[in-house]
């Protein structure tokens, strides 16, 4: 349920927040906000560190913190160190504008990073947009994150491609790659990032010339799928889309074999975590497709899995490689002026080329979403292939 804006304002005030430190700062305040001449630059990370996002939040949130450790470790920007102080979201959306409304308020910080998830995004822009404070949202794929009634918020930005992109390129892929006719939804109504990926889907396969025989839903945390996905066997189609995140989808995958369901299986970037192969089964996962942020067989990319595996002795998945890459700009826009929110916020929407951990991103400034590229991964025989990368537009 999505509650006004008024609302979420108001709650930000009444509610009580939790702030943990970080791994790499104390806590207390800093001297951010706009001070370029404070001895430290502060910066709030507000991610779901508890609650039924917290997967998603905490490995965003050790990316970002890896880029933030990296120009820290290689002196800081002029001298200056960049500090980070820690907010927990929840895994809910009033409680994401509490926790940017104290780092904001009681902690002075000059930008902000995350939520994961994008209605806690978009809950925490109006706060920060009135407190002109930049946002940069690692994950949030919705477009409204960063684009209102048709114009763009001026203080909010994200480091993903957006969720038109994403099931474009699936719906070209099941028809240009695949020779798909038909297609079955099967779609998570319990979350706006499924909803609006199964939409567009829809739309852009049957404007290829596809036809969507049957949508159906589940929700989160559901563990039986097989009642489901048999109505769906009945309607025989050439691929079933299911934009999920890997829990269900890899439990929907492997109850989905069982049932003899044999047809193509694509997916998004929701999918893009190791654990999908763990709870599927490697023989399973034959013939799915899923697009993402990047294929870590690149070469452009091998720089950020290495310090990521040396720093936390684990692969990284894709939250914590967006969350990387949100650090990433947020350090180019303090390198490139004064230190301050609105000099920030000004950088971040000329970042141009930009090296980043998932590649090289340019920012769109009308709509402050990046421009990127986007690749389409096979899972095969328990690894994974890269069968088409395609270029970013503008």
């Amino acid at each position: 349920m999505f509650f006004g804006k008024k609302k979420f304002k108001l709650a930000a005030f009444l509610a009580g927040g939790f702030l943990a430190c970080s791994m790499f700062t104390g806590c207390g305040g800093g001297g951010g906000g706009g001070n370029a001449n404070a001895d430290e630059i502060v910066v709030g990370s507000n991610f779901e560190l508890t609650g039924n996002h917290a997967q998603y939040g905490t490995n965003a949130a050790k990316g970002f913190k890896l880029a933030i450790q990296e120009v820290n470790d290689a002196g800081g920007v002029n001298g200056k160190k960049i500090k980070i102080v820690d907010a927990d979201s929840k895994s809910d959306a009033a409680e994401s504008v509490n926790a940017a409304t104290k780092l904001i308020s009681d902690n002075n910080v000059v930008a902000l990073v995350g939520p994961a998830v994008t209605a806690s995004v978009i809950a925490e822009s109006q706060v920060a947009t009135d407190s002109k404070v930049p946002v940069i949202a690692p994950a949030a794929t919705n477009p409204d994150v960063t684009v209102e009634n048709g114009a763009v918020k001026p203080y909010i930005f994200r480091a993903c491609f957006i969720d038109p992109q994403q099931s474009e390129v699936m719906a070209q892929f099941a028809t240009k790659e695949l020779s798909a006719k038909t297609a079955v939804l099967y779609i998570d109504s319990s979350s706006d990032y499924s909803k609006s990926l199964g939409k567009i889907f829809k739309e852009k396969f049957e404007a290829n010339g596809g036809k969507v025989l049957m949508e159906e839903f589940f929700v989160a945390k559901d563990q039986d799928f097989k009642a489901t996905l048999t109505k769906l066997q009945g309607a025989n189609a050439d691929v079933i889309f299911v934009p999920a995140y890997y829990e269900e989808v890899g439990k929907i995958v492997k109850q989905a074999r069982e049932l003899g369901i044999n047809s193509a299986i694509l997916g998004t970037d929701g999918w893009d975590d190791s654990k999908v192969v763990e709870i599927a089964g490697a023989d399973a996962l034959n013939n799915t497709y899923f697009c993402t942020h990047y294929f870590e067989g690149d070469t452009e990319v091998q720089g950020f899995i290495n310090a990521y595996k040396n720093a936390y002795k684990e692969d990284p998945n894709v939250f914590a490689a967006l969350g990387y890459d949100a650090g990433k700009m947020l350090v180019d826009a303090i390198q490139r002026g004064d230190g301050s929110s609105e000099g920030i916020r000004g950088n971040i929407e000329t970042i141009k080329d930009l090296q980043v951990g998932t590649g090289k991103i340019t920012m769109d400034a009308k709509t402050h979403n990046p421009i990127k590229g986007i690749v389409v991964i096979e899972n095969k025989n328990g690894t994974r292939d890269l069968r088409a990368k395609i270029a970013p537009e503008g």
